[in-house]
Order: structure tokens, then sequence, then C-alpha cells
């Protein structure tokens, strides 16, 4: 599976420097909704930090990358729906995962129990 790169996001961390991240997105895929019972395409989209300046970072735009996007849980947080101005509360991220980092972890994992 693969994302692809849709935007770029300047963004602060914790010590409030700024860099750019990008935000990339997954293939189509079906899910059935709670409410209606009813079937729908959409992607997932996740944000990936990177150390790249602004111009290196909107280059990427189009790129494909290996990976998948998982929802992961986190502490309950408020998120703003922006089109609408609803204040909900969330409980998970979405994240990109990198199937070869992944497995590189799980084989240091491994390594380590013996």
């Amino acid at each position: 599976m693969s994302v692809t790169v849709k935007e770029i996001k300047k963004a602060e961390n914790s010590n409030g420097d700024e860099f750019y991240g990008l935000i990339v997105q997954s293939g189509a895929m079906t899910v059935k909704s709670k409410k209606t019972g009813r079937v729908y395409f959409t992607a997932k989209t996740a944000f990936v930090a990177t150390t790249f300046d602004e111009q290196t970072a909107e280059s990427l735009i189009g790129a494909e990358f290996e990976g998948t996007i998982r929802k992961v849980q986190t502490e309950p947080y408020e998120y703003t729906i922006k089109e609408t101005g609803e204040i909900i509360e969330m409980s998970h991220r979405w994240e990109f995962v990198d199937p070869a980092l992944e497995m590189e972890e799980q084989v240091v994992e491994e390594k380590s129990i013996y």
C-alpha cells in the first residue's frame, strides 16, 4: 500500500520552533456509516513531520511513499470541525506507518528478547 503527499503544513514543535510537515493521504476505502448504515468512500489523512525547508516540502506534493495510515488511541481531546464549528471529543489520531521501519522495530525487539 502507499500514501500520497497532498499538501504541506507549517507547524511548531514544543520548543516553539517552526517546521514543515507533510499531509499524506491513503487510497480510497469503503466504510459503513454508524448512523445510516450506508456505505461510502473515504480516505484517511495523517501529518508527518519533516526536516525539510518549505521549498523541499512543496516539491514532494504528489509523491507517493510506501506505507499506510492507522488509527492510534490517545487521551481524549477536543476537536473543532472546521466546516461547522462544532466541538467534539476525540480519543484517537491517524498516524502514518512505514512497513519497512515497523519490520525493523520488530526485528530489534525480537533480538532483545534473547
